[in-house]
């Protein structure tokens, strides 16, 4: 074919040099003109006319309403995508006939002059393709005429027997204890649970979150929850759970007496909050608490609650002071909340994501203020051992310099994540958040969402007794598994992420849902 074509252009070469020495003109003039002559057609085709030239002669003009129907639908009135395929999206639908009705236009904008008159085409019957309504099962109608305890009794009947998951595109199966029963409880949640939030209390303790800092989560919940639309119900006779919206956070600020050391007006507060709510209300008494749930993510937000017994003992406090050792946390029925590190509310997901495997040379890393019985017992054994062991105290001016904190995460491998004056740390939720497997080192600490996730397959839990041999313990953690756990971490991060507007499966949920499945646990099935 291209000797054909070689052939063929010598020729029409050799023709237009004949006629051009007949009428003694220049050959090489006439290609230029004509190459002008193309070029400008072709951009009056692009930029001036509305469609190809074509189609002035091949197609019929085609009208098309400024109406858009809510389903994606235009009307269209005569022959359009004569080459669209049999099976495509586009629905074509008559148009009806078209009236002219002026459009009232406010005195200021005519006064401006920017809008003299309006015209606007708006059929008489518009014919409107509806969206599929939902569908609403019996079964679920029924659920929802339930009384609140039944249909906690059926939730937790449901989970029981939850149907096996294979393969779930949105759930990561290694990260769950049992990704069946989460996915089963999750929908039943979903489904079921409405919420009623007290409106009683005064700002800023009550109803005024914190947002910034490493006490966020609580604030940050509380803010997400009073948006809420598809759990939160004005109804309380309706609801299954009850919250209680203070702020830990808050209620420090406007009563602890700095260098106090006395923490005692604050549950005393607390204190005469639930019992005004007992005594308004008479939702409290019915279960003596049990139904309701409080979010507290500042260190003494267990501290709180002790001048109250019913508060202590029957709540679900969702705190991020887990410790069992010290009796108020209950394992079972309180939720371990995540610690979040929020340095701009506005960005709350910003410098998410790490490097490659490949790209951190760095074994282990930590930096921090010493405070607590494990922080200095670290330093002890680790400062300036090891080249590819980065232990610090607060990071150092010559350090930081070259490398910030947390360019540090995202180059390591390991972060270390060791208790201070509790035993909750923001490192672990910064750790998954730049994919760098977290190194946990706090005796009688319950990790977040521990009733659900598996934490074995996303990090490395040290006993603190054993910091002597922390670096043996991660040498010994074989190439594979490493890798496994990275890609863990990776699948792990939506479930640790606070969104502007919450999403499936995201921190909010997750928490919610941990509030849901303790207060579940705590039903006896007769």
């Amino acid at each position: 074919m291209s000797k054909l074509y070689r052939a063929v252009s010598v020729r029409l070469m050799k023709l237009v040099r004949r006629i051009c020495r007949g009428y003694r003109i220049e050959w090489r003039k006439v290609l230029l003109i004509v190459a002008i002559i193309l070029t400008f057609g072709g951009l009056i085709q692009i930029y001036i006319l509305p469609y190809p030239l074509n189609s002035l002669f091949l197609e019929p003009p085609v009208i098309v309403s400024s109406q858009k129907v809510s389903n994606g639908t235009f009307h269209v009135k005569g022959d359009i995508f004569p080459f669209a395929r049999v099976n495509s999206s586009v629905e074509v639908i008559p148009l009806a006939p078209v009236k002219e009705v002026r459009v009232k236009v406010s005195p200021r904008r005519r006064k401006k002059g920017r809008v003299s008159s309006i015209k606007k085409q708006v059929p008489p019957e518009l014919k409107v393709v509806p969206r599929p309504p939902k569908v609403v099962t019996p079964l679920q109608r029924r659920i929802w005429a339930l009384p609140p305890d039944k249909a906690l009794l059926y939730a937790k009947k449901e989970i029981e027997s939850a149907p096996i998951v294979t393969d779930d595109p949105n759930l990561h199966a290694p990260l769950f204890r049992n990704v069946s029963i989460f996915k089963r409880s999750y929908e039943l949640m979903e489904n079921i649970l409405k919420v009623y939030i007290y409106q009683d209390g005064k700002r800023p303790i009550f109803h005024q979150p914190h947002l910034q800092g490493i006490y966020a989560s609580e604030g940050w919940f509380m803010k997400l929850m009073e948006e809420n639309r598809q759990f939160v119900t004005r109804d309380p006779k309706s609801a299954h759970l009850f919250y209680l919206p203070y702020s830990a956070r808050q209620l420090e600020l406007a009563l602890y007496v700095p260098d106090s050391h006395d923490l005692k007006p604050l549950s005393i507060y607390l204190r005469n909050y639930v019992n005004m709510i007992a005594g308004k209300y008479p939702f409290w008494n019915n279960t003596h608490g049990a139904d309701h749930f409080l979010v507290a993510c500042h260190d003494w937000g267990p501290y709180t609650v002790t001048e109250h017994k019913e508060l202590s003992r029957n709540t679900v406090k969702a705190i991020c002071n887990a410790d069992l050792s010290e009796g108020i946390f209950v394992a079972g029925k309180d939720v371990s909340l995540p610690e979040t590190t929020i340095r701009n509310p506005k960005r709350p997901l910003r410098n998410l994501g790490g490097k490659k495997v490949s790209q951190r040379p760095i074994l282990a890393f930590f930096a921090g203020n010493m405070h607590g019985r494990v922080r200095p017992t670290l330093l002890k054994y680790w400062r300036d051992k090891e080249k590819d062991m980065r232990i610090y105290g607060p990071l150092p001016n010559r350090v930081s310099r070259n490398m910030s904190y947390i360019q540090h995460m995202k180059a390591s491998k390991f972060c270390i994540c060791p208790m201070g004056f509790e035993v909750n740390s923001p490192r672990i939720v910064e750790a998954i958040y730049y994919e760098c497997v977290p190194v946990i080192i706090a005796d009688n600490f319950v990790l977040p969402f521990n009733e659900v996730l598996d934490w074995s397959s996303f990090s490395v839990i040290v006993a603190e007794k054993d910091i002597p041999n922390l670096k043996n313990i991660l040498l010994a953690i074989p190439m594979r598994r490493y890798l496994a756990m990275q890609i863990n971490i990776k699948m792990l991060q939506k479930h640790f992420l606070w969104n502007p507007r919450p999403i499936r499966y995201d921190l909010f949920h997750m928490i919610l849902h941990s509030i849901w499945f303790n207060r579940l646990n705590q039903i006896q099935i007769q």
